[in-house]
């Protein structure tokens, strides 16, 4: 007797990006292990039955999706297989979180050197959509903390890749977006410290033009920075917003820190000002509308933050990096039709403009950001990578599924001026490319991408519903 095909024996699940406003059915599968894993690619390379990847899901748009295809979800494998304690390098099973590694690293003094907004992305995801922090500027996108990885191809082999080993593949595998293999392990550094917390300083800015002098001038002496802006505000007040610098403490500075590096020390609060973290979204939803974020992001603007006599307070290094993490379920605020982030990268010559007429342009069209971050960024060498001597804005954007045109025209004409401008996009965030938009941001990087597919992935058994729309390969 034959054995079922992956069709009729893998189950059929809806699964949808995190920003909730795309959904695929997709068959599912979750190995435990990488022969296991192996014998998922076999069969469905026998079947025809093409493989996208699924981490933690946090990925905002499309990009783990697969429609009618087979969603391997990677969790099952989620080991931390190894922390050298002298050297802070860390090994992984790609189903290993942020919040693995750095449970496994802190109490030893050491941090992950990059983390985003949330500790719920997995390792594989992070190599695969190469992940930024507050502090790329500093040091880079996570990539540049891989030392080396194993790659698991389309025929079933396993490769191990490094800079001194294979390193074009290495090169095309990390922000790749998971169509060349999956990546079993993954070899990562971290960061000694010496203090469970940081020193944070708040700086608010005017304009939009004040927060780049502010970052130009705080560069050089911080470790972290990050701004936040208030979209809705207008003329003279373009722009405005507060940034973030946070540093390292040594023990010096911080006798106390030393017993923070505790994980329990390092929790976040059960509650929020009384109410249960898990219901404030709830709270939230009533005010995530354009009158309700205007009035927020207004208070938020003028209200002091400051609690010593120089303006900086502490936070344990979990409240500082994880801010998404507050509320559990907060993307539920936006409601049923879910909302887009829409990250865009503009080189240095040309950022101070285009940002602000971005901004301008959203005012213009009554399609306003509910969040905007900003950061500095530097060049990185992997190929489908965002990362350039520049500087991106990620923006929020709710959906409105009656009428979708006014978020669609506004993304389609802020793509046109961002291209115009040298700018590049991020994969992980993206929910409005076309295929012509995203080859003319790549250009001869994206087809030394497909080249390279062609020959590790000869008949495209990785896909997902964003490699499709971007025609990545």
């Amino acid at each position: 007797m034959s054995s079922p095909t992956l069709r009729s024996a893998a189950p059929w699940r809806v699964l949808d990006g995190f920003g909730g406003a795309q959904r695929a059915a997709s068959l599912y599968a979750r190995p435990r292990n990488a022969e296991e894993l192996a014998g998922v690619f076999a069969r469905a390379r026998d079947e025809g039955v093409p493989v996208s990847f699924r981490g933690s899901g946090r990925s905002y748009g499309d990009a783990s999706l697969n429609t009618g295809g087979l969603a391997v979800d990677l969790r099952g494998m989620d080991r931390v297989l190894s922390f050298d304690r002298a050297t802070g390098i860390a090994e992984l099973e790609p189903g290993a979180t942020i919040e693995g590694l750095w449970r496994a690293s802190l109490p030893h003094g050491f941090w992950p050197n990059v983390v985003p907004g949330t500790m719920a992305p997995t390792m594989g995801g992070c190599v695969a959509m190469n992940i930024h922090g507050k502090n790329c500027f500093k040091v880079g996108p996570f990539g540049d903390q891989v030392l080396e990885l194993d790659l698991l191809a389309a025929d079933g082999t396993l490769r191990t890749l490094s800079r001194e080993r294979d390193p074009e593949l290495f090169r095309a595998v990390i922000a790749g977006l998971g169509l060349l293999g999956a990546v079993t392990r993954v070899r990562v550094k971290t960061k000694a410290v010496e203090s469970g917390r940081v020193r944070v300083s708040p700086i608010r800015t005017p304009t939009l033009g004040a927060m780049f002098d502010c970052f130009v001038e705080r560069m050089p002496k911080s470790d972290y920075l990050v701004g936040w802006l208030d979209c809705f505000a207008g003329g003279k007040g373009l722009g405005r917003g507060i940034v973030h610098q946070a540093n390292y403490l040594s023990a010096a500075e911080d006798p106390q820190g030393r017993a923070l590096l505790d994980n329990a020390r390092q929790d976040l609060p059960p509650s929020i000002m009384g109410v249960p973290r898990s219901l404030v979204w709830r709270i939230l939803k009533l005010f995530t509308n354009d009158p309700g974020m205007k009035l927020t992001n207004t208070v938020k603007y003028h209200l002091p933050e400051s609690f010593g006599g120089d303006g900086s307070f502490l936070q344990t290094h979990v409240e500082f990096a994880f801010l998404l993490d507050y509320v559990p379920d907060w993307r539920r605020a936006y409601g049923d039709d879910g909302f887009i982030q829409y990250q865009v990268f503009v080189p240095d010559s040309t950022a101070r403009a285009t940002l602000a007429e971005l901004l301008e342009r959203c005012r213009r069209r009554g399609v306003v950001s509910y969040l905007g971050v900003f950061k500095r960024h530097r060049p990185d060498e992997f190929l489908l990578s965002h990362g350039l001597d520049g500087w991106s804005l990620a923006l929020d954007f709710p959906v409105h599924a009656r009428d979708p045109r006014p978020l669609a025209d506004l993304t389609r004409d802020l793509t046109e001026l961002v291209l115009g401008a040298g700018g590049l996009f991020y994969a992980a965030k993206d929910s409005v490319l076309d295929s012509a938009q995203f080859a003319r941001a790549y250009g001869d990087r994206l087809e030394r991408f497909r080249a390279i597919k062609r020959t590790l992935d000869p008949g495209g058994m990785f896909q997902s519903d964003l490699a499709r729309r971007l025609a990545v390969g």
